[in-house]
């Protein structure tokens, strides 16, 4: 549900648009407002979870995002549109984390991958069919429909929530950080809004740099204060394990790059080459076909060659796709496109499901859940840093070149991509710190245990 919406809600904008009698671009604050919501509520649910379980926190964030779809189909107007989007966010953010938890702690490490790529094999139908069915809503019924379609599938989750879901709580009850989540939640809410309206020209610049000072201070005095107390709202410590501060950092840097690709692709194949709206869409779709074939096979690619490997010379492979982006015209064939569409989602799946489960290579069994809070935290962080970027890098290179021509534009858009392309591969000096055998507990999980089952007898 939550993969589907972030699509299709896209698709329906122009529509939702004239139906509520506004402008498609003073609809930005339905888009930012899903954002804002995740962006305060993933900080805590880690909390919530542990407190309360992770069945029923799963449980109740699937009926607010329920209840939040139907109150965005039911909309009569942009403002509560708005804010139905920001009660969806609160229930998409507690989903997301919630889930990963609930898996970490059933499996073990050695089966962590597979599982993990079993469960997101479904979420990536979202991507791959969300323009393609949200057009079609839309043209063939209306764009409320795309909201109150969430609710048969949402009553079905929560049932089977109900019945099958494991029920874990945290290994000590710790207090709520009230404080901790006001500095974080707004910290990051502000630097998540600003970074979305990046590059419009709807704030002023003295405006923009005075937001983004008071949440960098946010921020900062968050990182004061957790180092002070008990029990942080977030335990930024953690960060001290190696494999773990890998994982996140790397997943950033790597994100500042790929995260342009959604804001890029569309204004090459529409801008660049002059294809309809629909045939853009289609072009999306190999990239999600592939990032599924991939998971089926991504844990024998890492049992073979290690998260070292993997990570340092698939990095170099995403940035060699998008820099292949950077050679596509009106001449390239159709075939060459899809090729490289699924090459780009092919190693783009490899990379994320690599990234994602080394971060719990070395973590212990009770940091599971501020592991899976801080790491959903910076993933949330890093796309709306990697859509401000591919923002920036189309607006250096575009200027002042008119939209109507349509050689200057496509010469732009490729120096963008092959900017990309160096920032990503840049990322890949970090996976480099990598060690040999790190994340074996995961990718060899089984060979690791038989080795220790002498010693053990």
């Amino acid at each position: 549900m939550e993969q589907l919406d972030a699509t299709v809600v896209n698709t329906a904008i122009p529509s939702i648009a004239l139906s509520l009698g506004v402008t498609p671009l003073s609809l930005k604050s339905v888009v930012t407002s899903y954002i804002l919501g995740l962006a305060v509520g993933i900080p805590v649910s880690g909390w919530m979870a542990d407190r309360f379980g992770t069945r029923r926190v799963f449980l109740i964030a699937i009926g607010i995002f329920t209840l939040a779809s139907v109150l965005c189909g039911l909309a009569p107007n942009a403002q509560m549109m708005t804010a139905a989007r920001l009660l969806q966010g609160l229930g998409g953010a507690m989903m997301m984390p919630v889930g990963r938890l609930a898996i970490v702690r059933t499996f073990p490490k050695s089966e962590l991958l597979g599982a993990m790529n079993f469960v997101i094999i479904p979420a990536l139908i979202g991507p791959l069919l969300g323009p393609t069915v949200g057009g079609l809503m839309v043209h063939w019924t209306s764009w409320r429909a795309i909201f109150f379609i969430n609710v048969p599938f949402g009553l079905i989750a929560m049932y089977l929530v109900w019945r099958h879901m494991p029920d874990y709580h945290g290994d000590e009850r710790r207090p709520l950080d009230v404080l901790g989540l006001i500095l974080f939640s707004s910290g990051t809410a502000i630097l998540s809004w600003l970074l979305e309206i990046f590059g419009e020209h709807t704030q002023s610049v003295p405006t923009m740099i005075l937001l983004l000072a008071v949440s960098v201070g946010l921020l900062a005095a968050y990182a004061w204060h957790a180092s002070r107390i008990k029990f942080p709202l977030l335990r930024l410590a953690l960060l001290k394990v190696r494999t773990f501060r890998i994982s996140v950092v790397g997943g950033f840097v790597t994100r500042l790059g790929v995260g342009g690709l959604p804001f890029l692709l569309p204004l090459l194949y529409q801008l660049g080459l002059g294809l309809p709206a629909w045939q853009s869409g289609l072009l999306m779709m190999p990239s999600a076909a592939a990032a599924m074939g991939m998971k089926l096979i991504a844990p024998k690619v890492l049992a073979r060659f290690g998260y070292r490997q993997v990570l340092v010379f698939n990095t170099l492979f995403i940035g060699l796709t998008i820099a292949l982006y950077g050679l596509v015209g009106r001449e390239t064939p159709l075939a060459a496109i899809v090729c490289i569409s699924l090459m780009q989602g092919f190693f783009n799946s490899l990379q994320f499901s690599s990234m994602n489960t080394l971060a719990y290579a070395d973590i212990e069994a009770g940091d599971t859940s501020m592991a899976s809070t801080i790491s959903s935290s910076f993933q949330q962080l890093s796309m709306s840093f990697g859509l401000a970027a591919g923002s920036l890098v189309t607006a250096w290179f575009l200027g002042r070149v008119p939209q109507t021509n349509q050689v200057l534009v496509t010469g732009a858009l490729h120096h963008a991509f092959w900017a990309l392309a160096v920032m990503t591969v840049l990322s890949a000096a970090i996976f480099w710190r990598l060690r040999r055998k790190d994340g074996d507990s995961i990718s060899r999980g089984r060979a690791v245990a038989k080795e220790a089952e002498p010693v053990a007898q």
